[in-house]
Protein backbone atom coordinates (compact mmCIF):
# COMPACT_ATOMS: atom_id res chain seq x y z
CA UNK A 1 0.00 0.00 0.00
CA UNK A 2 2.80 2.42 0.87
CA UNK A 3 5.65 2.63 -1.59
CA UNK A 4 8.14 4.04 0.84
CA UNK A 5 8.75 4.55 4.49
CA UNK A 6 8.43 8.41 4.37
CA UNK A 7 4.94 8.12 2.92
CA UNK A 8 3.96 5.80 5.66
CA UNK A 9 5.27 8.21 8.32
CA UNK A 10 3.45 11.10 6.66
CA UNK A 11 0.22 9.09 6.63
CA UNK A 12 0.58 8.21 10.29
CA UNK A 13 1.33 11.80 11.14
CA UNK A 14 -1.77 12.99 9.26
CA UNK A 15 -3.90 10.34 10.97
CA UNK A 16 -2.69 11.50 14.33
CA UNK A 17 -3.32 15.12 13.38
CA UNK A 18 -6.98 14.62 12.41
CA UNK A 19 -7.62 12.53 15.45
CA UNK A 20 -6.05 15.17 17.64
CA UNK A 21 -8.10 17.81 15.85
CA UNK A 22 -11.37 15.87 16.48
CA UNK A 23 -10.48 15.45 20.13
CA UNK A 24 -9.79 19.19 20.45
CA UNK A 25 -13.09 20.02 18.77
CA UNK A 26 -14.96 17.67 21.11
CA UNK A 27 -13.27 19.19 24.13
CA UNK A 28 -14.12 22.70 22.95
CA UNK A 29 -17.78 21.70 22.39
CA UNK A 30 -17.83 20.01 25.77
CA UNK A 31 -16.46 23.13 27.46
CA UNK A 32 -18.89 25.38 25.61
CA UNK A 33 -21.94 23.22 26.37
CA UNK A 34 -20.81 22.56 29.90
CA UNK A 35 -20.42 26.27 30.49
CA UNK A 36 -23.89 27.01 29.15
CA UNK A 37 -25.58 24.15 31.07
CA UNK A 38 -23.41 24.13 34.14
CA UNK A 39 -26.26 25.30 36.36
CA UNK A 40 -28.57 22.58 35.01
CA UNK A 41 -25.90 19.92 35.44
CA UNK A 42 -25.16 21.00 38.98
CA UNK A 43 -28.88 20.98 39.83
CA UNK A 44 -29.27 17.55 38.23
CA UNK A 45 -26.28 16.17 40.13
CA UNK A 46 -27.69 17.53 43.39
CA UNK A 47 -31.05 16.02 42.54
CA UNK A 48 -29.46 12.60 41.90
CA UNK A 49 -27.56 12.80 45.14
CA UNK A 50 -30.72 13.63 47.02
CA UNK A 51 -32.59 10.86 45.30
CA UNK A 52 -29.82 8.36 46.10
CA UNK A 53 -29.67 9.54 49.67
CA UNK A 54 -33.47 9.33 50.00
CA UNK A 55 -33.55 5.88 48.48
CA UNK A 56 -30.81 4.69 50.79
CA UNK A 57 -32.59 6.05 53.84
CA UNK A 58 -35.89 4.59 52.70
CA UNK A 59 -34.32 1.18 52.12
CA UNK A 60 -32.68 1.19 55.52
CA UNK A 61 -35.86 2.34 57.16
CA UNK A 62 -37.90 -0.33 55.41
CA UNK A 63 -35.42 -3.09 56.27
CA UNK A 64 -35.38 -2.06 59.93
CA UNK A 65 -39.11 -1.68 60.30
CA UNK A 66 -40.36 -4.19 57.77
CA UNK A 67 -41.95 -6.50 60.40
CA UNK A 68 -43.62 -3.59 62.08
CA UNK A 69 -44.79 -1.73 58.97
CA UNK A 70 -46.18 -4.42 56.88
CA UNK A 71 -49.66 -3.18 57.44
CA UNK A 72 -48.60 0.42 56.28
CA UNK A 73 -46.78 -0.47 53.06
CA UNK A 74 -49.42 1.41 51.15
CA UNK A 75 -48.55 4.60 53.02
CA UNK A 76 -44.87 4.24 52.22
CA UNK A 77 -45.73 3.59 48.63
CA UNK A 78 -47.80 6.73 48.44
CA UNK A 79 -44.98 8.65 50.11
CA UNK A 80 -42.56 7.38 47.52
CA UNK A 81 -44.92 8.32 44.72
CA UNK A 82 -45.35 11.71 46.18
CA UNK A 83 -41.57 12.21 46.48
CA UNK A 84 -41.08 10.96 42.93
CA UNK A 85 -43.75 13.36 41.68
CA UNK A 86 -42.05 16.27 43.34
CA UNK A 87 -38.78 15.24 41.79
CA UNK A 88 -40.42 14.94 38.37
CA UNK A 89 -42.01 18.37 38.80
CA UNK A 90 -38.60 19.71 39.71
CA UNK A 91 -37.16 18.15 36.56
CA UNK A 92 -39.88 19.79 34.46
CA UNK A 93 -39.11 23.17 35.99
CA UNK A 94 -35.45 22.67 35.27
CA UNK A 95 -36.25 21.81 31.65
CA UNK A 96 -38.28 25.02 31.35
CA UNK A 97 -35.39 27.03 32.77
CA UNK A 98 -33.10 25.33 30.29
CA UNK A 99 -35.43 26.38 27.41
CA UNK A 100 -35.55 29.96 28.69
CA UNK A 101 -31.78 30.06 28.92
CA UNK A 102 -31.51 28.59 25.43
CA UNK A 103 -33.72 31.41 24.10
CA UNK A 104 -31.61 33.93 25.97
CA UNK A 105 -28.49 32.30 24.59
CA UNK A 106 -29.89 32.55 21.04
CA UNK A 107 -30.54 36.26 21.56
CA UNK A 108 -27.05 36.73 22.87
CA UNK A 109 -25.69 34.85 19.86
CA UNK A 110 -27.66 37.12 17.53
CA UNK A 111 -26.47 40.19 19.39
CA UNK A 112 -22.94 38.85 19.29
CA UNK A 113 -23.26 38.40 15.52
CA UNK A 114 -24.53 41.95 15.15
CA UNK A 115 -21.65 43.25 17.26
CA UNK A 116 -19.21 41.27 15.15
CA UNK A 117 -20.71 42.80 11.99
CA UNK A 118 -20.52 46.26 13.58
CA UNK A 119 -16.94 45.58 14.60
CA UNK A 120 -16.11 44.65 11.03
CA UNK A 121 -17.66 47.89 9.80
CA UNK A 122 -15.76 49.85 12.44
CA UNK A 123 -12.58 48.05 11.42
CA UNK A 124 -13.23 48.99 7.80
CA UNK A 125 -13.85 52.63 8.81
CA UNK A 126 -10.71 52.56 10.93
CA UNK A 127 -8.70 51.29 7.98
CA UNK A 128 -10.17 54.06 5.82
CA UNK A 129 -9.37 56.74 8.41
CA UNK A 130 -5.91 55.30 8.83
CA UNK A 131 -5.40 55.64 5.09
CA UNK A 132 -6.68 59.24 5.27
CA UNK A 133 -4.29 59.95 8.15
CA UNK A 134 -1.39 58.57 6.19
CA UNK A 135 -2.42 60.66 3.18
CA UNK A 136 -2.72 63.81 5.33
CA UNK A 137 0.65 63.09 6.94
CA UNK A 138 2.19 62.75 3.52
CA UNK A 139 0.61 66.03 2.42
CA UNK A 140 1.78 67.70 5.64
CA UNK A 141 5.26 66.46 4.95
CA UNK A 142 5.12 67.93 1.46
CA UNK A 143 3.74 71.20 2.82
CA UNK A 144 6.45 71.26 5.49
CA UNK A 145 9.08 70.78 2.81
CA UNK A 146 7.51 73.55 0.73
CA UNK A 147 7.28 75.81 3.82
CA UNK A 148 10.94 75.19 4.64
CA UNK A 149 11.94 76.05 1.09
CA UNK A 150 9.76 79.20 1.14
CA UNK A 151 11.16 80.18 4.53
CA UNK A 152 14.68 79.77 3.24
CA UNK A 153 13.78 81.82 0.16
CA UNK A 154 12.13 84.46 2.37
CA UNK A 155 15.19 84.68 4.61
CA UNK A 156 17.40 85.03 1.57
CA UNK A 157 15.07 87.67 0.09
CA UNK A 158 14.93 89.51 3.41
CA UNK A 159 18.72 89.51 3.63
CA UNK A 160 18.89 90.88 0.08
CA UNK A 161 16.21 93.45 0.95
CA UNK A 162 18.08 94.61 4.02
CA UNK A 163 21.26 94.84 2.02
CA UNK A 164 19.51 96.82 -0.73
CA UNK A 165 17.78 99.00 1.84
CA UNK A 166 21.11 99.75 3.48
CA UNK A 167 22.58 100.47 0.06
CA UNK A 168 19.59 102.70 -0.75
CA UNK A 169 19.96 104.60 2.53
CA UNK A 170 23.64 105.07 1.80
CA UNK A 171 22.79 106.32 -1.70
CA UNK A 172 20.16 108.62 -0.21
CA UNK A 173 22.64 109.98 2.31
CA UNK A 174 25.19 110.49 -0.47
CA UNK A 175 22.54 112.19 -2.61
CA UNK A 176 21.51 114.43 0.29
CA UNK A 177 25.16 115.24 0.93
CA UNK A 178 25.69 116.03 -2.75
CA UNK A 179 22.58 118.20 -2.80
CA UNK A 180 23.75 120.01 0.31
CA UNK A 181 27.11 120.59 -1.30
CA UNK A 182 25.42 121.75 -4.50
CA UNK A 183 23.13 124.03 -2.50
CA UNK A 184 26.09 125.40 -0.56
CA UNK A 185 27.94 125.96 -3.84
CA UNK A 186 24.90 127.64 -5.36
CA UNK A 187 24.41 129.77 -2.24
CA UNK A 188 28.05 130.84 -2.25
CA UNK A 189 27.77 131.60 -5.98
CA UNK A 190 24.61 133.64 -5.37
CA UNK A 191 26.29 135.47 -2.49
CA UNK A 192 29.25 136.30 -4.72
CA UNK A 193 26.91 137.57 -7.40
CA UNK A 194 24.98 139.65 -4.87
CA UNK A 195 28.18 141.07 -3.41
CA UNK A 196 29.45 141.83 -6.92
CA UNK A 197 26.20 143.58 -7.83
CA UNK A 198 26.24 145.49 -4.55
CA UNK A 199 29.85 146.55 -5.17
CA UNK A 200 28.99 147.57 -8.73
CA UNK A 201 26.00 149.50 -7.45
CA UNK A 202 28.12 151.25 -4.83
CA UNK A 203 30.68 152.21 -7.48
CA UNK A 204 27.97 153.56 -9.73
CA UNK A 205 26.47 155.51 -6.85
CA UNK A 206 29.89 156.93 -5.92
CA UNK A 207 30.57 157.91 -9.54
CA UNK A 208 27.14 159.49 -9.82
CA UNK A 209 27.62 161.35 -6.52
CA UNK A 210 31.08 162.67 -7.44
CA UNK A 211 30.23 163.67 -10.97
CA UNK A 212 29.46 167.35 -11.56
CA UNK A 213 26.14 168.33 -13.05
CA UNK A 214 26.11 170.57 -16.14
CA UNK A 215 22.95 172.58 -16.24
CA UNK A 216 22.18 174.48 -19.48
CA UNK A 217 19.49 176.88 -20.66
CA UNK A 218 17.66 175.46 -23.58
CA UNK A 219 16.02 178.01 -25.93
CA UNK A 220 12.35 177.53 -26.48
CA UNK A 221 12.91 177.20 -30.20
CA UNK A 222 15.54 174.50 -29.85
CA UNK A 223 14.57 170.95 -29.05
CA UNK A 224 16.53 168.84 -26.66
CA UNK A 225 17.84 166.37 -29.24
CA UNK A 226 19.10 169.13 -31.48
CA UNK A 227 20.85 170.74 -28.57
CA UNK A 228 22.53 167.50 -27.68
CA UNK A 229 23.65 166.97 -31.24
CA UNK A 230 24.80 170.54 -32.03
CA UNK A 231 28.55 171.15 -32.54
CA UNK A 232 28.53 174.21 -30.39
CA UNK A 233 27.49 172.21 -27.39
CA UNK A 234 30.17 169.63 -28.09
CA UNK A 235 32.92 172.29 -28.48
CA UNK A 236 32.08 173.90 -25.18
CA UNK A 237 30.59 177.09 -26.69
CA UNK A 238 28.86 179.25 -24.10
CA UNK A 239 25.08 179.18 -24.35
CA UNK A 240 22.79 181.65 -22.76
CA UNK A 241 20.91 180.46 -19.73
CA UNK A 242 17.18 180.36 -19.97
CA UNK A 243 14.55 179.37 -17.44
CA UNK A 244 13.74 176.29 -19.50
CA UNK A 245 13.85 172.58 -18.43
CA UNK A 246 17.00 171.42 -16.74
CA UNK A 247 18.95 168.51 -18.21
CA UNK A 248 21.26 166.39 -16.09
CA UNK A 249 24.01 164.68 -17.94
CA UNK A 250 24.56 162.07 -15.21
CA UNK A 251 22.35 161.28 -12.25
CA UNK A 252 21.71 158.65 -9.56
CA UNK A 253 18.19 158.40 -10.96
CA UNK A 254 19.28 157.10 -14.34
CA UNK A 255 17.24 154.11 -15.60
CA UNK A 256 20.18 151.69 -15.35
CA UNK A 257 20.90 152.58 -11.72
CA UNK A 258 17.22 152.46 -10.77
CA UNK A 259 16.93 149.06 -12.40
CA UNK A 260 19.90 147.77 -10.38
CA UNK A 261 18.43 149.07 -7.11
CA UNK A 262 15.01 147.64 -7.90
CA UNK A 263 16.40 144.24 -8.83
CA UNK A 264 18.46 144.20 -5.62
CA UNK A 265 15.61 145.07 -3.31
CA UNK A 266 13.23 142.69 -5.08
CA UNK A 267 15.38 139.92 -3.55
CA UNK A 268 15.89 139.22 0.12
CA UNK A 269 18.04 136.82 2.07
CA UNK A 270 16.49 133.63 3.44
CA UNK A 271 18.84 131.34 5.32
CA UNK A 272 21.88 130.98 3.10
CA UNK A 273 20.16 131.49 -0.22
CA UNK A 274 18.52 134.23 -2.20
CA UNK A 275 14.88 133.82 -3.09
CA UNK A 276 12.07 135.92 -4.44
CA UNK A 277 9.50 137.62 -2.31
CA UNK A 278 6.83 135.34 -3.74
CA UNK A 279 8.69 132.26 -2.52
CA UNK A 280 9.23 133.67 0.96
CA UNK A 281 5.75 135.09 1.51
CA UNK A 282 4.40 134.13 4.95
CA UNK A 283 1.26 135.64 6.36
CA UNK A 284 1.81 136.81 9.92
CA UNK A 285 -0.04 134.83 12.57
CA UNK A 286 -2.14 136.19 15.38
CA UNK A 287 -0.21 136.80 18.55
CA UNK A 288 -1.36 135.90 22.05
CA UNK A 289 0.68 137.49 24.81
CA UNK A 290 -1.07 135.70 27.69
CA UNK A 291 -3.92 133.20 27.57
CA UNK A 292 -6.69 133.56 30.10
CA UNK A 293 -7.90 130.50 32.02
CA UNK A 294 -11.70 130.23 31.66
CA UNK A 295 -13.78 129.75 34.78
CA UNK A 296 -17.39 129.70 33.56
CA UNK A 297 -19.62 128.82 30.64
CA UNK A 298 -20.99 131.92 28.91
CA UNK A 299 -22.92 130.31 26.04
CA UNK A 300 -24.10 126.86 24.93
CA UNK A 301 -26.06 125.49 22.00
CA UNK A 302 -26.72 122.34 19.98
CA UNK A 303 -24.42 123.16 17.09
CA UNK A 304 -25.08 120.11 14.87
CA UNK A 305 -27.78 117.55 14.21
CA UNK A 306 -25.53 114.69 15.40
CA UNK A 307 -22.39 114.34 17.52
CA UNK A 308 -19.50 116.80 17.05
CA UNK A 309 -16.06 115.28 16.44
CA UNK A 310 -13.80 118.28 15.78
CA UNK A 311 -13.49 122.00 16.59
CA UNK A 312 -10.86 124.55 15.57
CA UNK A 313 -10.28 128.33 15.81
CA UNK A 314 -8.82 130.37 12.97
CA UNK A 315 -5.19 131.36 13.62
CA UNK A 316 -5.98 135.02 12.85
CA UNK A 317 -9.46 135.76 14.21
CA UNK A 318 -12.11 134.38 16.52
CA UNK A 319 -13.70 132.50 13.63
CA UNK A 320 -14.65 128.99 14.79
CA UNK A 321 -15.22 125.80 12.75
CA UNK A 322 -16.98 122.67 14.01
CA UNK A 323 -17.34 119.34 12.22
CA UNK A 324 -19.66 116.50 13.11
CA UNK A 325 -21.16 113.17 12.23
CA UNK A 326 -23.84 115.02 10.21
CA UNK A 327 -21.24 115.44 7.40
CA UNK A 328 -20.98 119.26 7.46
CA UNK A 329 -18.62 121.90 8.80
CA UNK A 330 -20.23 124.93 10.41
CA UNK A 331 -18.55 128.31 10.82
CA UNK A 332 -19.23 130.55 13.83
CA UNK A 333 -18.35 134.10 14.84
CA UNK A 334 -18.03 135.10 18.48
CA UNK A 335 -19.70 138.44 19.13
CA UNK A 336 -20.46 139.68 22.65
CA UNK A 337 -19.92 136.22 24.07
CA UNK A 338 -22.40 134.54 21.70
CA UNK A 339 -21.79 132.08 18.83
CA UNK A 340 -23.34 133.33 15.57
CA UNK A 341 -23.63 130.96 12.63
CA UNK A 342 -21.69 132.34 9.69
CA UNK A 343 -22.18 129.54 7.19
CA UNK A 344 -21.91 125.85 6.35
CA UNK A 345 -19.38 123.92 4.26
CA UNK A 346 -20.86 120.88 2.51
CA UNK A 347 -19.40 118.14 0.35
CA UNK A 348 -18.43 115.27 2.62
CA UNK A 349 -20.20 111.94 2.14
CA UNK A 350 -19.68 110.85 5.77
CA UNK A 351 -18.80 112.34 9.15
CA UNK A 352 -15.94 114.79 9.73
CA UNK A 353 -13.04 113.55 11.91
CA UNK A 354 -10.70 116.58 12.03
CA UNK A 355 -10.49 120.24 10.95
CA UNK A 356 -7.44 122.41 10.15
CA UNK A 357 -7.12 126.09 9.14
CA UNK A 358 -4.14 127.24 7.12
CA UNK A 359 -1.93 130.01 8.52
CA UNK A 360 -3.84 132.70 6.58
CA UNK A 361 -7.17 131.62 8.05
CA UNK A 362 -8.76 131.64 4.58
CA UNK A 363 -8.69 127.93 3.78
CA UNK A 364 -9.94 124.84 5.64
CA UNK A 365 -8.79 121.23 5.37
CA UNK A 366 -10.94 118.43 6.83
CA UNK A 367 -10.62 114.66 7.17
CA UNK A 368 -13.63 112.42 6.71
CA UNK A 369 -14.93 108.93 7.36
CA UNK A 370 -15.47 108.55 3.58
CA UNK A 371 -11.71 107.78 3.10
CA UNK A 372 -10.93 111.28 1.80
CA UNK A 373 -9.80 114.76 2.78
CA UNK A 374 -11.59 117.89 1.58
CA UNK A 375 -10.27 121.40 0.88
CA UNK A 376 -12.43 124.55 1.03
CA UNK A 377 -11.96 128.26 0.64
CA UNK A 378 -14.01 130.27 3.12
CA UNK A 379 -15.67 132.22 0.34
CA UNK A 380 -17.12 129.04 -1.21
CA UNK A 381 -19.26 126.39 0.53
CA UNK A 382 -18.36 123.76 -2.09
CA UNK A 383 -14.97 122.01 -1.68
CA UNK A 384 -12.38 123.13 -4.19
CA UNK A 385 -11.14 119.54 -4.48
CA UNK A 386 -11.27 116.20 -2.67
CA UNK A 387 -8.18 114.12 -1.95
CA UNK A 388 -8.99 110.42 -2.36
CA UNK A 389 -6.63 107.44 -2.15
CA UNK A 390 -6.88 105.97 1.34
CA UNK A 391 -8.54 102.56 1.81
CA UNK A 392 -10.05 103.34 5.25
CA UNK A 393 -11.27 106.44 7.08
CA UNK A 394 -8.98 109.47 7.22
CA UNK A 395 -8.34 110.39 10.86
CA UNK A 396 -6.21 113.54 10.44
CA UNK A 397 -5.37 116.15 7.80
CA UNK A 398 -2.75 118.89 8.26
CA UNK A 399 -1.16 121.67 6.21
CA UNK A 400 2.61 121.54 5.83
CA UNK A 401 4.64 124.62 6.68
CA UNK A 402 4.97 125.99 3.15
CA UNK A 403 1.18 125.65 2.50
CA UNK A 404 1.61 124.03 -0.92
CA UNK A 405 1.29 120.53 0.47
CA UNK A 406 -0.96 118.76 2.96
CA UNK A 407 -0.54 115.53 4.90
CA UNK A 408 -3.25 112.99 5.73
CA UNK A 409 -3.19 110.06 8.14
CA UNK A 410 -5.56 107.12 7.96
CA UNK A 411 -6.71 103.95 9.68
CA UNK A 412 -5.19 102.04 6.74
CA UNK A 413 -1.74 102.53 8.36
CA UNK A 414 -0.47 105.05 5.82
CA UNK A 415 0.40 108.74 5.76
CA UNK A 416 0.08 110.47 2.40
CA UNK A 417 1.60 113.77 1.25
CA UNK A 418 -0.50 115.69 -1.32
CA UNK A 419 0.44 118.50 -3.69
CA UNK A 420 -2.32 121.13 -3.61
CA UNK A 421 -1.45 122.51 -7.03
CA UNK A 422 -1.87 119.07 -8.64
CA UNK A 423 -4.46 117.77 -6.13
CA UNK A 424 -2.56 114.48 -6.24
CA UNK A 425 -0.63 112.25 -3.86
CA UNK A 426 3.11 112.69 -4.25
CA UNK A 427 4.32 110.38 -1.49
CA UNK A 428 2.96 107.52 0.66
CA UNK A 429 4.56 106.49 3.95
CA UNK A 430 3.79 103.12 5.56
CA UNK A 431 3.47 103.96 9.28
CA UNK A 432 3.16 100.39 10.69
CA UNK A 433 0.00 100.96 12.79
CA UNK A 434 -3.42 102.65 12.90
CA UNK A 435 -2.72 106.40 12.68
CA UNK A 436 -4.98 108.27 15.13
CA UNK A 437 -3.55 111.79 14.72
CA UNK A 438 -0.54 113.69 13.43
CA UNK A 439 1.11 117.12 13.28
CA UNK A 440 3.71 118.70 11.01
CA UNK A 441 6.85 120.60 11.91
CA UNK A 442 9.29 122.22 9.52
CA UNK A 443 11.11 119.02 8.59
CA UNK A 444 9.15 116.24 10.28
CA UNK A 445 5.77 114.57 10.21
CA UNK A 446 4.85 113.31 13.68
CA UNK A 447 2.20 110.59 13.95
CA UNK A 448 0.45 108.94 16.91
CA UNK A 449 -0.68 105.31 16.74
CA UNK A 450 -2.78 102.63 18.39
CA UNK A 451 0.35 100.57 19.11
CA UNK A 452 1.20 103.11 21.86
CA UNK A 453 3.97 104.88 19.95
CA UNK A 454 4.70 108.34 18.58
CA UNK A 455 6.80 108.25 15.42
CA UNK A 456 8.88 111.02 13.84
CA UNK A 457 9.10 110.78 10.04
CA UNK A 458 11.57 112.60 7.82
CA UNK A 459 9.30 113.68 4.98
CA UNK A 460 12.25 114.08 2.65
CA UNK A 461 13.44 110.48 3.08
CA UNK A 462 10.10 108.87 4.11
CA UNK A 463 11.87 107.12 6.98
CA UNK A 464 11.15 106.87 10.68
CA UNK A 465 13.87 108.70 12.60
CA UNK A 466 12.56 108.33 16.17
CA UNK A 467 9.98 106.43 18.20
CA UNK A 468 8.61 107.51 21.58
CA UNK A 469 6.75 104.74 23.47
CA UNK A 470 3.71 105.53 25.63
CA UNK A 471 1.55 103.54 28.04
CA UNK A 472 -1.68 103.65 26.03
CA UNK A 473 -3.22 104.23 22.60
CA UNK A 474 -2.45 107.70 21.28
CA UNK A 475 -5.69 109.64 20.73
CA UNK A 476 -4.33 113.07 19.69
CA UNK A 477 -1.22 115.18 19.11
CA UNK A 478 -0.63 118.94 19.27
CA UNK A 479 2.52 120.99 18.80
CA UNK A 480 3.42 124.00 20.96
CA UNK A 481 3.46 127.51 19.45
CA UNK A 482 7.28 127.61 19.62
CA UNK A 483 7.53 124.17 17.95
CA UNK A 484 9.71 122.85 20.78
CA UNK A 485 7.25 120.63 22.62
CA UNK A 486 4.73 118.00 21.56
CA UNK A 487 1.55 117.22 23.49
CA UNK A 488 0.01 113.74 23.31
CA UNK A 489 -3.20 112.38 24.82
CA UNK A 490 -3.46 108.61 25.35
CA UNK A 491 -5.86 106.01 26.71
CA UNK A 492 -3.83 105.57 29.92
CA UNK A 493 -5.77 108.63 31.18
CA UNK A 494 -2.83 111.01 30.93
CA UNK A 495 -1.32 113.77 28.79
CA UNK A 496 2.37 113.55 27.91
CA UNK A 497 4.65 116.48 27.07
CA UNK A 498 7.48 115.45 24.74
CA UNK A 499 10.61 117.55 24.26
CA UNK A 500 11.08 117.58 20.49
CA UNK A 501 14.75 118.51 20.78
CA UNK A 502 15.52 115.45 22.92
CA UNK A 503 12.64 113.23 21.69
CA UNK A 504 11.74 112.09 25.19
CA UNK A 505 8.86 112.60 27.62
CA UNK A 506 9.45 115.63 29.79
CA UNK A 507 6.30 115.65 31.92
CA UNK A 508 3.03 113.73 32.42
CA UNK A 509 -0.26 115.39 33.38
CA UNK A 510 -2.98 113.53 35.28
CA UNK A 511 -5.95 114.49 37.40
CA UNK A 512 -8.47 112.73 39.55
CA UNK A 513 -11.57 112.05 37.48
CA UNK A 514 -9.92 112.67 34.11
CA UNK A 515 -10.52 109.87 31.63
CA UNK A 516 -10.34 109.73 27.85
CA UNK A 517 -13.83 109.19 26.52
CA UNK A 518 -12.88 107.75 23.13
CA UNK A 519 -10.01 106.81 20.84
CA UNK A 520 -10.17 110.30 19.26
CA UNK A 521 -10.22 112.58 22.34
CA UNK A 522 -8.31 115.79 21.51
CA UNK A 523 -5.94 117.73 23.80
CA UNK A 524 -4.45 121.14 22.89
CA UNK A 525 -1.99 123.83 23.90
CA UNK A 526 -3.15 127.31 24.77
CA UNK A 527 -2.06 129.90 22.15
CA UNK A 528 0.75 131.12 24.44
CA UNK A 529 1.87 127.56 25.24
CA UNK A 530 1.42 128.01 29.01
CA UNK A 531 -1.64 125.78 29.49
CA UNK A 532 -3.06 122.45 28.31
CA UNK A 533 -6.75 121.65 27.86
CA UNK A 534 -8.58 118.36 27.29
CA UNK A 535 -12.10 117.01 27.63
CA UNK A 536 -12.97 114.03 29.81
CA UNK A 537 -15.45 111.16 29.73
CA UNK A 538 -17.31 112.69 32.69
CA UNK A 539 -18.26 115.76 30.59
CA UNK A 540 -15.77 118.14 32.23
CA UNK A 541 -12.94 120.18 30.70
CA UNK A 542 -9.58 120.00 32.48
CA UNK A 543 -6.90 122.73 32.23
CA UNK A 544 -3.31 122.18 33.41
CA UNK A 545 -0.43 124.60 33.95
CA UNK A 546 2.58 123.59 31.84
CA UNK A 547 5.23 125.14 34.08
CA UNK A 548 3.96 123.61 37.35
CA UNK A 549 2.38 120.43 35.98
CA UNK A 550 -0.64 120.94 38.28
CA UNK A 551 -4.31 121.08 37.45
CA UNK A 552 -5.29 124.72 36.99
CA UNK A 553 -9.05 124.32 36.82
CA UNK A 554 -11.86 121.89 36.09
CA UNK A 555 -14.93 123.09 34.17
CA UNK A 556 -17.86 120.73 34.95
CA UNK A 557 -21.64 120.37 34.72
CA UNK A 558 -22.29 121.60 31.17
CA UNK A 559 -21.80 118.51 28.99
CA UNK A 560 -24.13 115.52 29.30
CA UNK A 561 -21.64 113.02 27.84
CA UNK A 562 -17.99 112.60 26.88
CA UNK A 563 -16.16 115.66 25.52
CA UNK A 564 -14.57 114.90 22.13
CA UNK A 565 -12.49 118.01 21.45
CA UNK A 566 -11.59 121.51 22.70
CA UNK A 567 -10.24 124.63 21.00
CA UNK A 568 -8.60 127.79 22.36
CA UNK A 569 -9.03 131.10 20.51
CA UNK A 570 -5.93 132.85 19.19
CA UNK A 571 -6.68 135.84 21.42
CA UNK A 572 -6.58 133.56 24.47
CA UNK A 573 -10.01 134.78 25.68
CA UNK A 574 -12.26 131.86 24.75
CA UNK A 575 -12.29 128.07 24.96
CA UNK A 576 -14.86 125.96 23.11
CA UNK A 577 -15.62 122.32 23.94
CA UNK A 578 -17.80 119.91 21.94
CA UNK A 579 -19.25 116.50 22.79
CA UNK A 580 -20.95 113.45 21.33
CA UNK A 581 -24.43 114.81 22.02
CA UNK A 582 -23.98 117.70 19.46
CA UNK A 583 -23.52 120.35 22.19
CA UNK A 584 -20.93 123.13 22.00
CA UNK A 585 -19.99 125.18 25.09
CA UNK A 586 -18.24 128.58 25.02
CA UNK A 587 -16.05 129.18 28.12
CA UNK A 588 -14.35 132.37 29.27
CA UNK A 589 -13.45 134.40 32.36
CA UNK A 590 -15.10 137.56 31.05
Amino acid sequence: MFTSEPEKRLYMKNAKNWKRHIIQQLKCRDRAQKTLFQDVIDSYVNLLERCTHTAFMTKGFLSATRPLMLPSSKDSLSFLKKSTGELAYRVVELHQEIKIKEVLLDKQHARFSEMQNGLKEVQIERDRLQACVEEVQERNYLLKSEYDSLLECYQHTEAVYRKEKLYGSELLEDMICWKQQAAAHMNSHNERRVRAREACLHRELEVAANKKLSIVNVPHSVSLPSLLSSPSSESGERVERSPGRLFRSASATSPRVLGSIKSLFNKKRRGYSVCSLEEDLYTPLGLCLAARVPDKAIYSLDAHELGINAVRFSPRTNLLATGGTDRVIKLWDIKAGVLHNRGTLDGSNEGITSIEFDSTGSRILAASYDKSALFWRLDDCVPKFTLTGHSRKVTAARFKCHLKQVVTGSADRTVKIWDLQQAACVQTIEVLSYCSDMVCSEYYIISGHYDRKIRFWDSRAASCTQEVPLQGKVTSLDISPNHRELLSCSRDESLQLVDMRMSNIRMAFRAEGFKCGSDSTKAIFSPDGCYLAAGSADGAVYVWNVSTGKLETRLPDMHRCSVNAVAWSVSGEYVVSVDKSRRAILWSDI
